[in-house]
């Protein structure tokens, strides 16, 4: 794959120009993580790190051994995996760009450059869609401010704004070394160590906004045998009233995901929207409780006080490192046209 610059020159590191309301949707990228911080990890730890980039090439190999992913062109180690995951998201910018005419801005909660970057009017004044991709570990420490909570809040009091919420799994959060091994032998992923708990932020998030949700576990999705075709969803689109997944069948592959435990018995508050086979062919606690699926896709409706809307879907959805189908891109193309009112 070419990184070379598509559509003109290619910029960085510079302040984020606004972009005017037109009616269509002004979508923005938020990845949680302190990018200094992940980076900086100590790779003689086993648990709760990214893999570096000298890693991914070995487990995928040969995959990533053209010249574009060589150390003379791409950072090889755990800063590269972090650049890994923006690279992963550049199709879904291209396709969102094109039927916005928008730009997808995105913003890291503390860039490369160590500039600290909290959720404030600043990113909201412009956005319409803002994405929180939760992917900062737990042990970094990342809470969302008083401040932040604030401003999202005002933010979804606006018609038209959707928060998209997407915290990580959580795999591994027990201390019985046994489980561990049997979650990680059931998603089957070497990158991914005993024990890798994403999402503080996007918890504390949750957490001050009511958003009666928590990520629990690293669920290998079910396939079509032999290869990497997700079995569709169990989607309940009578509940779908903003049409978010027509002509929407599966989302993508990704060895590990997110279950979203619903914490209130209230339906009407929040719905169930979608919900993914489990691979069942490898013990894993949640399937020895009794389920086969798993919560992948929740959306709550606007409320008394505030008329946006609030959707729940792992990251990992918009991103290609996986693969893309047709029925992806349908659910890329539902989110940038939904209704603004």
């Amino acid at each position: 794959m070419s990184r070379i610059a598509e559509g003109g020159a290619r910029t960085y590191n510079q302040i984020h120009l606004p972009r005017k309301y037109t009616g269509k949707r002004r979508v923005s990228i938020y990845w949680t993580w302190s990018y200094p911080w992940e980076s900086s990890r100590d790779v003689a730890e086993l648990d709760n790190r990214f893999s570096t980039m000298t890693e991914v090439r070995r487990v995928a190999w040969p995959q990533y051994e053209t010249p574009e992913w060589s150390a003379a062109e791409f950072l090889q180690g755990i800063a590269g995996t972090l650049e890994l995951f923006h690279v992963s998201t550049l199709d879904f910018q291209k396709l969102v760009g094109e039927i916005t005419d928008h730009p997808v801005a995105v913003f890291q909660r503390i860039d490369q450059a160590g500039f600290k970057v909290p959720i404030d009017e600043a990113i909201l004044a412009d956005t319409d869609t803002l994405m929180v991709f939760g992917l900062d570990h737990l042990v970094s420490e990342q809470e969302a401010a008083p401040e932040e909570i604030a401003a999202i809040r005002d933010w979804l009091k606006r018609e038209g704004t959707c928060l998209l919420l997407a915290p990580h799994h959580d795999v591994g959060f027990t201390t019985d070394m046994k489980q561990r091994q049997m979650e990680y032998r059931h998603h089957r992923d070497p990158l991914v160590p005993r024990q890798q708990r994403f999402g503080q932020y996007t918890r504390s998030l949750m957490k001050g906004l009511g958003v009666p949700v928590m990520n629990k576990y690293g669920l290998r999705p079910a396939t079509v045998k032999g290869t990497n075709d997700l079995m569709p969803v169990t989607a309940y689109r009578d509940l779908d009233k903003l049409g978010l997944l027509e002509g929407v069948t599966t989302f993508n592959f990704h060895p590990h995901l997110p279950h979203y435990e619903v914490t209130t018995t209230d339906t009407n508050s929040i719905r169930l929207l979608a919900r993914q086979p489990i691979n069942l062919e490898r013990p894993h606690p949640f399937v020895e409780e009794g389920n086969k699926e798993f919560n992948c896709f929740l959306w709550m409706p606007p409320a008394d006080e505030r008329p946006g809307d609030i959707v729940l879907a792992d990251s990992t959805i918009f991103t290609t490192l996986f693969g893309v189908s047709d029925s992806l891109k349908n659910f890329w193309r539902n989110l940038a046209t939904m209704r603004m009112g």
